[in-house]
C-alpha cells in the first residue's frame, strides 16, 4: 500500500508539472500596437509620434479645429488618418479624452489632439525619418505636437463682438492674423491699461474675473520660435497669471473658450488686443 501511495503521488506531481509547463508556454495575444505615443527630445522635450515613430505636427491655421492644409500643402504635410482610437492604442502620458477626429475637405478621417488636427512631415512627398523633428517651425506655421504647451499660436481672420473683421492687434481689416492661444486654441488678450507685470483689471475678490479671466498657470511651454525669456508670471491676489513681454494675459468670457473666437478685439479702441511675438514690451 505504501508503494502504491508513493507511485500515485509521483504521477500526480508529474501531471501537475506537465500542466504548469503547458500553461507557462501558452501563447498570449500581443498587446495592441500603439498608434500614438510620446518621444523625448533634448531640445523640445516630449512630443507626439505616430505608430512608426514619425513626429506629429500642428498647423496654426487650424486654430478653429478644421484642417486648412489642402492641395500642395497636404503633399508635404499628409494628415494623420485614424479612427476609433482606443486607450490601449495610446502611449503612457497621453489621455484618450484629448483625442478626437474630424473630416477633411477630402472626406478623410483625421486624428486631432486637443482640437489640433495632426500631420506628418513629408517634404517633397518623402516621409521625414523616425526620431527627427525637422518640420518644427517650418515657415513659422507648423510646430511639433506637444502634450504640454502652455502657449500656442493661431492664425485666422479676427472677428470682433461687433461682427466686423479685424487684423492684429485690433484694427479693422481683412486677412489672417497670428496671435497667442492656450493649448486648446482659446484666444489670449492683453489689457492696454496694464503695465509691466502689473494687472490693473482684476479685483481682489475676483468678482470681475468672469469677464476677462486671468490665465492662471505657472507652466511656460511655448512653440520653439518664441523667445521663452519673455514668458513670466504676474502675481494676482495669490494666483499666478501668465505674462508675455511683461503683459499679463487674459481670456475673454464671451469667447466661451471656443477655438479661434476673438470677440474682444472690437472692445476699444485697442483696449483688449490679441498678443503675438511682435507685441511691444509692456510699459514700466
Amino acid at each position: 500500500m505504501k508503494n502504491t501511495s508513493v507511485i500515485a503521488a509521483a504521477i500526480c506531481l508529474f501531471l501537475c508539472a506537465s500542466s504548469c509547463s503547458k500553461n507557462n508556454n501558452s501563447t498570449n495575444p500581443p498587446p495592441p500596437a500603439l498608434h500614438v505615443q510620446l518621444k523625448t527630445s533634448a531640445t523640445l522635450g516630449n512630443y507626439l509620434v505616430d505608430k512608426n515613430g514619425h513626429a506629429l505636427y500642428f498647423f496654426i491655421n487650424d486654430v478653429k479645429g478644421q484642417s486648412n492644409c489642402v492641395g500642395n500643402c497636404e503633399v508635404n504635410w499628409p494628415v494623420l488618418m485614424d479612427s476609433n482610437l482606443t486607450a490601449a492604442q495610446i502611449g503612457s502620458g497621453l489621455n484618450l479624452a484629448d483625442f478626437s477626429t474630424i473630416k477633411t475637405s477630402e472626406n478623410k478621417t483625421q486624428l486631432t489632439y486637443k482640437g489640433w488636427p495632426l500631420y506628418n512631415f513629408s517634404p517633397g512627398g518623402v516621409q521625414e525619418g523616425a526620431g527627427v523633428v525637422t518640420g518644427d517651425g517650418v515657415n513659422g506655421v507648423f510646430f511639433v505636437a506637444k502634450p504640454d504647451y502652455t502657449l500656442m499660436l493661431g492664425s485666422t481672420q479676427l472677428v470682433g463682438l461687433d461682427g466686423k473683421n479685424y487684423i492684429a492687434p485690433s484694427a479693422l481689416g481683412t486677412g489672417n492674423s497670428t496671435y497667442f492661444t492656450d493649448a486648446w486654441g482659446a484666444t489670449l488678450y492683453l489689457f492696454a491699461i496694464d503695465s509691466a507685470n502689473h494687472n490693473k483689471f482684476t479685483k481682489s475678490d475676483f468678482s470681475n474675473n468672469g469677464v476677462f479671466p486671468i490665465y492662471d498657470t505657472t507652466s511656460m511651454v511655448a512653440p520653439s520660435l518664441l523667445n521663452k525669456t519673455l514668458l513670466t508670471t504676474t502675481a494676482v491676489f495669490g494666483k499666478s497669471q501668465l505674462s508675455y513681454n511683461g503683459w499679463p494675459l487674459y481670456y475673454y468670457g464671451p469667447d466661451s473658450s471656443h477655438r479661434g473666437s476673438t470677440k474682444a478685439v472690437s472692445i476699444g479702441p485697442n483696449k483688449w488686443p490679441v498678443v503675438n511675438a511682435s507685441t511691444p514690451a509692456a510699459p514700466h
